[in-house]
């Protein structure tokens, strides 16, 4: 029997975990055996006794159940340790960050240890249900808003009083991709007049259904990158642009940013000058902060004030809220699953797009072109 081991998550401030009692009872349905670690998912409000009911059977020696299991089904990446002590030729599904965590994925290629990293699957139609990335940005846009609407010193809607009347918020959002978009969804709910930047002309028409103002920037270079991401574009275009949004950033009561390049540093588009003119009380919001940030002066997981200003940097707002974002990042490994171990029996086509696009080490190598070759430069 195909053994599935599910682990505390032991990353500073991750409250998820990467199977519901949900997925564990399909899972068990499909011929696996499940163990969780003991408390796996008590921080995302999931209890043991469900697990058991489902299905699964508790285990409080999660290492040496790891060690033995066919697959093992992760939210964080694993550190160098854990992965040396995988049974070789296992399976481990999990978001892996591989550019800064190169000495795990050299361990993992060491074990032949094959491993789908969840933020590599393709964005594509028939991935859908698998895209990790995007259920959990739809969460962390969401969230993004609420934070801005909570710190900011004022109302985020019009308001109509005896004593007068209180002008909507101005919220200015940099980047209209999932995360953005659910951002300008969740600002808008509350009220608050939207503006957005994006450096991809196609995210006008989304921008404009929401209801959202897309500002007009200068669009000598595409920033539309493979798969629907944002793409690197010129130092010169970003500083021509980033001329045009400061305008809107200096009348804004909340910011939002979003830009995020895969396997490279968050884009600049917020300098220090520019968070020390705006409004006294404004609010920025970096989801780029686990990037290094979109402002200046984002520290990552840090509060910072800059005279009247606040600037947040929140690095993982998904785990935030770890009920819902368990329920569908385990819902995303189950879909995955169903391709690449029909039955609890692994096997993966290398000639799938999907089990191609997403397999991060398999059979003794590094299979991610990118990945590879950052390895190839630090060996």
């Amino acid at each position: 029997m195909t053994v599935m081991v599910i682990p505390v998550e032991r990353s500073p401030g991750e409250k998820r975990v990467a199977a519901t009692p949900e997925t564990v009872r399909q899972y068990v349905s499909a011929g696996f055996r499940v163990q969780v670690e003991r408390g796996a998912g008590a921080a995302a409000g999931y209890a043991d006794e469900a697990y058991v009911t489902s299905g699964g059977e508790l285990v409080d020696d999660v290492a040496a159940a790891a060690g033995g299991a066919d697959v093992v089904l992760r939210v964080g990446p694993v550190s160098a340790e854990e992965a040396s002590a995988m049974r070789e030729g296992a399976l481990l599904v999990s978001l892996m960050d591989a550019d800064r965590n190169l000495d795990a994925v050299r361990a993992l290629a060491a074990r032949s240890v094959s491993c789908l990293a969840m933020e590599l699957v393709p964005r594509i139609s028939r991935a859908q249900s698998m895209d990790a990335l995007s259920s959990q940005s739809n969460l962390a846009g969401y969230k993004a808003v609420l934070l801005g609407a909570t710190r900011l010193p004022r109302f985020f809607p019009l308001l109509m009083t005896a004593a007068g009347t209180i002008r909507p918020a101005t919220v200015v959002i940099m980047g209209a991709g999932v995360a953005g978009l659910q951002a300008i969804a969740t600002a808008k709910r509350l009220g608050a007049v939207v503006e957005v930047s994006d450096i991809r002309e196609a995210a006008r028409e989304q921008v404009e259904s929401l209801g959202a103002k897309f500002i007009d920037l200068p669009m000598q270079e595409s920033g539309e990158g493979a798969g629907g991401y944002a793409r690197e574009v010129s130092e010169a275009f970003l500083q021509e642009q980033r001329a045009i949004v400061r305008e809107r950033i200096l009348r804004a009561d909340v910011v939002v940013t979003t830009a995020l390049v895969p396997g490279r540093p968050a884009p600049r588009l917020i300098d220090a000058d520019t968070v020390r003119a705006m409004k006294p009380g404004a609010v920025i919001v970096d989801m780029a902060a686990v990037r290094g940030g979109n402002c200046e002066l984002t520290v990552p997981d840090e509060e910072v004030t800059v005279g009247a200003v606040t600037v947040l940097g929140p690095t993982n707002l998904a785990a935030s809220m770890a009920f819902d974002a368990s329920a569908l990042y385990a819902r995303n490994i189950r879909a995955l699953l169903e391709l690449v171990a029909p039955r609890a029996q692994v096997s993966l086509d290398l000639e799938d797009e999907i089990v191609a696009g997403s397999l991060l080490t398999h059979a003794g190598q590094v299979r991610h072109a990118p990945t590879a070759a950052l390895l190839g430069g630090v060996q």
